[in-house]
């Protein structure tokens, strides 16, 4: 068989087994790069043998690491590192030198390496984390504009600049110690003087050379062409003493100024997807997994240590910048695995000399588990976050800054989110002379309301001190369009435990979204991508003759039918896998009623499960099987049924404590109504005794910071803040209400 049928063949079988790895893992929702990594490993010499010229197919995946590095110098933007500059700029290189260091001192003192400037390559390979795993972690779960997404993207976008320079280096750290420095210092200057002659050329060649290939529009031409100057200067640079990936990444860079960039940047993407898939599958092809299983205990610690070690550097150093606890644990964990570049600088050091054969091998063994768990902590996390013990060691810590003068205490709007939708409704509602409060975390964002001399508070929309300043229970209505959908559910949640009948409108970052806002107790769901369905269908429909009440009539009923005709999910079995998937990320649980339980037979609505305990009942699986999801008002509990709910722990507290009768509910014509003590009742030190309530009226309950207290005695002290669940005549119910928020001493006899 000739070499080129040969080299054929090997490409044939490394791309159709990349493929087949490739889906099996996004089918598993797992990272793609893993799956083109165990197909390496399996056609690989190590694995079937089906690969036999491993170099050759090295030599092309080279091409693939350089049109990455190209890819990635294109699309470099400064605006995102400007959204969060201080801690992408500071915080990375903080970060990088501190793993380095610490690295470096781990591995010389447990003698993993023969010399600091192998230690100090070592570092730099784990220094660096995946923007592929993040970056897909974070769209998946809608997070790109939250801050803890920003912070994650402004500092992978500075590591992935600090690869070239990385790059650049690794030969100066292959000198002897008394050589080092002027070595690094020669590779700097280098890289300098090719920057310097890299912005001449952008500024005078690239932009009419661009433009001659664009004149003829032609897409081969114009791709032929950009291919020709992506390797002609990746070519030079290695001439220069660099290497060809850092000569990539500056061509990248030279274009990413000009305006082809787009242009370039979609043109390329294709080769470079195929041809990184190549490099992930050679690098497998390099794993040995008979080494792997015989070292396993050590990948293991390694695993451990690096996932610790980065999580303990990247918290305090985001935080030091000023930012949240919660932000900075939720940045530490996102961050804290080995990244796909450090695939590159790893084979680049290889082949210098720079780690031994076992090191080689266990840092990618190492670095091929640390990718495969990261998707699951960025899930654990928030969840972890919301335990009470968390809870209240980050309590303190939630409100960033808050201007509190001049914010509206009564009859305001409140606007969570300053995005184009948050900003578009503020707009609208200052039109029609509504007062406004907006409620933004991001601080780029902020200064954007400052500007707009808006009130505001910057801080968590989801906290519910937050919440409480923002005077929730006093507002009119409240919008909800943050990006993060764990944000937006928690957001609805609290303020509705602080105002059951508040009107919210939330935007849905998804479709699986709509149905568990509905359910968590929003007013309306919008779903921005199937109202722009909406209105182009009834442009459609009104120039092909329909008559316009007919139109809307047709809109609306969509609308009523929460878009389910327009949803690819809205058969049972789709409903119910979204209600699984929703619940997993909120504080969930089942809780079965009993046969003797007194609220068997009731119906939702007359037992107003969320009033009285702050729980949201997602869905109900009958003794018999037969699941409800989405129970509506008029669905009655039987006994037997498990219920799955979501809440804070002292929320199951109470409902479990409803559910077995420890807690009473109220029967008949009698109305619920819960009332906030306003602060001067707690400032009296009042009792309940000293409310003078009438005779017809009961307290059924008090819930203090998420604590619920049934039947409270006469004496019990009142406190600012808390909320009495009271029954009796709707009409007494309201003279209460009235006189409680209107006057600052208690009620007369």
């Amino acid at each position: 068989m000739t070499e080129d049928f040969r080299l054929v063949i090997d490409l044939s079988v490394v791309l159709g087994a990349a493929a087949v790895g490739g889906l099996l893992a996004a089918l598993l929702r797992q990272p793609i790069l893993l799956g083109y990594l165990l197909a390496g490993m399996l056609v690989g010499p190590t694995g079937l043998g089906l690969l036999k010229e491993v170099p050759q197919v090295e030599g092309l995946a080279q091409l693939g690491v350089a049109f990455l590095l190209f890819a990635l110098g294109v699309s470099f933007s400064l605006g995102e590192i400007r959204k969060v500059q201080g801690v992408s700029l500071g915080g990375s290189a903080l970060q990088i030198l501190l793993t380095i260091a610490v690295t470096t001192l781990i591995a010389v003192g447990v003698g993993w390496v023969s010399s600091p400037n192998q230690g100090i390559f070592l570092g730099a390979v784990l220094s660096l984390s995946s923007t592929a795993v993040v970056l897909r972690s974070l769209m998946d779960r809608n997070e790109l504009e939250s801050i803890q997404g920003q912070i994650m993207l402004g500092i992978l976008v500075v590591q992935d600049l600090a690869v070239g320079l990385m790059i650049a280096v690794l030969p100066a750290l292959n000198k002897p110690p008394e050589e080092l420095g002027l070595a690094l210092g020669q590779a700097v200057l280098t890289i300098a003087l090719i920057a310097l002659g890299a912005i001449a050329a952008g500024m005078w060649l690239l932009p009419p050379l661009l433009r001659l290939l664009a004149k003829t529009e032609s897409r081969e031409i114009f791709l032929l062409g950009v291919v020709a100057l992506c390797l002609g200067i990746a070519l030079l640079t290695q001439y220069l003493g660099l290497s060809i990936e850092i000569g990539a990444f500056i061509a990248g860079l030279m274009i990413s100024e000009v305006e082809y960039a787009d242009q370039t940047l979609d043109y390329v993407e294709s080769i470079r997807d195929i041809f990184t898939t190549l490099f992930f599958a050679s690098i497998g092809m390099l794993i040995d997994p008979v080494f792997l299983w015989e070292h396993l205990d050590r990948i293991i610690e390694l695993v451990s240590l690096v996932i610790l070690g980065k999580f303990l550097i990247t918290t305090p150093i985001v935080k030091f910048f000023g930012y949240s606890w919660k932000t900075s644990l939720l940045v530490g964990i996102g961050l804290a695995q080995i990244g796909e570049f450090s695939f590159v600088l790893l084979t680049a050091g290889r082949g210098l000399g720079l780690v031994s054969q076992q090191v080689y091998l266990l840092t990618l063994g190492t670095t091929a588990v640390t990718l495969l768990v990261t998707p699951f902590l960025l899930k654990l996390v928030p969840v972890l976050l919301e335990l009470p013990l968390l809870r209240r060691l980050l309590k303190e810590d939630e409100i960033l800054d808050m201007d509190l003068t001049g914010l509206p205490k009564r009859n305001h709007v409140i606007v969570c989110g300053y995005g184009r939708v948050g900003k578009s409704v503020v707009k609208l509602l200052q039109k029609q002379n509504y007062p406004v409060l907006v409620i933004e975390q991001s601080e780029t964002v902020i200064n954007e309301v400052r500007d707009a001399q808006l009130p505001y508070i910057y801080g968590n929309a989801a906290s519910q001190t937050i919440l409480a300043k923002a005077g929730v229970d006093q507002a009119l209505g409240m919008a909800i369009a943050l990006s993060d959908s764990m944000s937006t559910r928690l957001c609805l949640k609290r303020a509705l435990e602080f105002a059951p009948e508040l009107d919210v409108i939330v935007r849905a970052n998804s479709d699986r979204d709509i149905e568990l806002l509905y359910q968590l107790g929003a007013r309306e769901v919008v779903q921005p991508e199937f109202e722009a369905s909406l209105e182009l269908a009834a442009h459609l429909f009104f120039s092909l003759g329909m008559g316009e009440r007919h139109i809307q009539q047709q809109v609306q009923q969509v609308r009523d039918s929460h878009y389910a005709n327009l949803r690819g999910d809205a058969l049972p079995e789709g409903t119910a896998r979204l209600l699984r998937q929703a619940a997993q990320d909120m504080n969930s649980r089942w809780l079965s009623v009993p046969e003797d339980s007194p609220i068997r037979g009731m119906s939702l609505a007359e037992i107003q499960l969320r009033q009285l305990t702050g729980v949201t009942l997602l869905a109900i699986v009958r003794a018999d099987g037969t699941e409800v999801d989405y129970p509506s008002g008029q669905t009655r509990l039987q006994g037997g049924d498990r219920l799955l709910i979501v809440g804070e722990p002292a929320e199951f507290e109470a409902c479990e404590a409803l559910i077995h009768g420890r807690v009473s509910v109220p029967q008949g014509e009698t109305f619920f109504l819960w009332i906030l003590l306003p602060q001067e009742i707690g400032e009296k030190h009042c009792t309940i005794a000293d409310l003078h309530l009438p005779e017809t009226v009961t307290i059924r309950a008090l819930r203090r910071e998420g604590t619920l207290l049934s039947e409270p005695s006469s004496d019990c002290p009142l406190m600012a803040g808390d909320r009495l669940l009271l029954t009796g005549p709707m009409d007494a119910l309201r003279r209460i209400g009235d006189q409680l928020q209107a006057r600052s001493t208690p009620l007369p006899p």
